[in-house]
């Protein structure tokens, strides 16, 4: 394999046979080339899925309600639904065991404060499992607990574009917001990957909200994260099984789907797992297709190149040489060959995909493409065997042929 003779005889091969060398080349790289482009398409469109939900858990479950559509049980259509304190404790009681996290959420928007500097925020009631839902990353202090929900404090945790907008460079935990008018306390400041908008919320207990905007126990939401342990089947049965309880519970038609719905993420997740493996199917099968292409190019190029010099095999058998090392030589010749040209077309490939991304991303929302190393290296092995078998079996065919038929051979 390190024979020194023979890796110059094959060089010079190369370089006297360049066309057909070229050509073997070509149709490795292409292949590889074209795999490589297939498989960063759809591994961006894979990216695209998962950002879209990159700042809530992943196994996500939200109750809402409007106005009812539908008249049911003697009460008339239009009817607002309200979810309230009851409807939460019905929800954690009933399904503790399939849930992980729990939160209500309330709904405000209100003037925030602080000394001369002030502006409009969303402000979000919640409970201490809302940071986990929310995938929120407090870096300041800390996030809402259940001492706050107990004594109904008035504290807050405010996002990061919050604090720059309010305290600038200053530092703001422990100092006293105007909300609305109320007076906060500051207990945490957090960031959150989904963007600006996530980062100018500001959070507080939801007993709070209920004690001081409205003296009720109404809430706007219900937001839950399903146990992990469920696989994707389970969490949507028990989707649809909440949801039927729900409307039972609150006189909703069965069939009215704008009044209450279930936006449960182990579906979303489902459908984009079913539309992704759809994908790759189709990606392997049109990338094995144009690798079966490239093993049936380089199958027939080695079969002429072996032909066109039996006389030169003929020659090398009359001067001593062994089958054996003819073979081994056509055998490292395939090999290189192979080898450089798909490393070329990965190369090719990887860049293209680098070179077009931003367009891709702004045009087709297909985020980062890029191909997995293992895949592509795997690939590329699977040409460079069937570039071995292809120099192999027609290299041995022609060592055999006795000295005296190669030399007479057209």
């Amino acid at each position: 394999m390190f024979d020194l003779d023979r890796w110059r005889e094959i060089f010079q091969s190369i370089n006297k046979n360049k066309l057909r060398s070229a050509l073997s080349g070509f149709t490795v790289a292409f292949a590889i080339l074209l795999f490589t482009l297939l498989f960063g398409i759809v591994s961006g469109l894979s990216n695209t899925f998962k950002d879209a939900f990159v700042d809530d858990a992943q196994n996500s479950m939200f109750v809402r309600v409007w106005r009812t559509t539908k008249p049911f049980k003697g009460l008339q259509k239009g009817r607002a639904i309200q979810l309230t304190n009851e409807e939460y404790n019905y929800v954690t009681d009933e399904y503790g065991k399939k849930i992980q996290f729990k939160t209500a959420r309330i709904y405000k928007n209100f003037n925030i404060k602080y000394r001369n500097k002030a502006n409009n925020y969303n402000v979000r009631a919640v409970h201490p499992d809302h940071q986990y839902l929310e995938k929120t990353k407090v870096y300041e202090g800390r996030y809402l607990i259940g001492r706050d929900l107990k004594e109904k404090a008035k504290v807050i945790v405010i996002g990061r574009l919050i604090k720059e907008d309010l305290f600038g460079e200053r530092p703001a935990l422990g100092k006293r917001l105007n909300v609305n008018g109320i007076s906060y306390k500051i207990v945490g400041i957090y960031s959150d990957d989904g963007g600006d908008n996530e980062e100018r919320i500001a959070y507080i207990p939801v007993t709070t909200a209920q004690m001081i905007y409205g003296n009720n126990d109404h809430i706007s939401q219900i937001f839950l994260g399903y146990n992990p342990n469920l696989n994707l089947d389970q969490a949507v049965a028990f989707g649809n099984q909440l949801e039927r309880d729900l409307r039972k519970k609150l006189d909703i038609h069965p069939d009215d789907q704008s009044a209450l719905s279930v936006r449960n993420m182990a579906e979303a997740n489902k459908n984009v797992g079913q539309f992704m493996g759809i994908l790759y199917a189709i990606v392997i099968l049109v990338g094995s297709g144009t690798l079966i292409a490239g093993i049936i190019g380089i199958s027939n190029i080695m079969i002429f190149i072996i032909k066109e010099r039996t006389k030169e095999f003929g020659i090398r058998k009359a001067l001593g040489a062994k089958p054996s090392s003819i073979v081994a030589m056509v055998v490292q010749e395939s090999i290189l060959i192979t080898t450089i040209a798909g490393y070329l077309g990965l190369s090719l490939g990887t860049y293209i995909l680098s070179l077009i991304g931003d367009s891709l991303e702004d045009d087709y929302f297909i985020k980062d493409p890029s191909v997995s190393p293992t895949i592509v290296v795997g690939a590329t092995i699977v040409l460079i065997i069937a570039g071995l078998i292809a120099g192999y079996l027609p290299a041995k065919k022609a060592a055999n042929i006795k000295p005296i038929v190669a030399l007479s051979a057209d």
